[in-house]
């Protein structure tokens, strides 16, 4: 990588079955060497996460979480909030499902429930930037430290920093995206 040393290094994926502890005793040794500043996980598993916030020092936690997936809302993000974790937020544009594309199942949300969904942001945010009001939505959490954004096209590039000289939702914005798209529930790994 050419550094010495890696200021965030995010641990992907794990389960519950891992073995933790010694996960984390091998991510304090490289902190003490000096190989790495800080470290995180990437999970969406509630169990998991309950599990690395009371056992290490974990500085953050990436997560999915949009208007059409927010699952993180039931118990993961009030408590990473309140434990001083920051949260790097993927999937924010819901796979594009916000921005145009045809609606498929999500999470708790059938094909219907998107498409219906996807005509009520489309009323809401009026002549607004979709991909602006769609990542103001997620940045208006107070849990939420940054938006990871996917992006595969120089014109998906363009189009997002054209979208972040656009006004982010308001507070009556964010109060109507809230009720169109109520936090769905974890089904598993609880």
């Amino acid at each position: 990588l050419g550094t010495d040393c890696i200021d965030l290094y995010q641990l992907h994926g794990g389960t519950i079955e891992d073995p933790i502890d010694d996960i984390i005793a091998t991510l304090e040794d490289l902190k003490r060497a000096g190989k790495i500043r800080s470290y995180g996980i990437s999970s969406i598993r509630p169990n998991v996460i309950r599990e690395w916030v009371r056992r290490s020092k974990l500085s953050s936690v990436m997560m999915q979480y949009s208007l059409l997936d927010r699952r993180p809302e039931e118990e993961c993000l009030w408590d990473l909030h309140q434990h001083g974790v920051g949260v790097l937020a993927r999937g924010s544009l819901a796979q594009g499902l916000l921005l145009g594309k045809p609606a498929k199942q999500q999470p708790g949300r059938t094909v219907q429930d998107v498409e219906r969904l996807q005509q009520s942001f489309s009323a809401i945010i009026g002549d607004n930037q979709p991909m602006a009001m769609a990542l103001g939505f997620v940045l208006a959490n107070p849990a939420i430290s940054s938006a990871v954004v996917g992006l595969r096209t120089e014109k998906q590039l363009t189009t997002l920093l054209d979208s972040l000289q656009d006004p982010m939702p308001d507070e009556d914005m964010i109060s109507g995206l809230n009720a169109i798209a109520p936090a769905t529930r974890y089904d598993q790994h609880r």
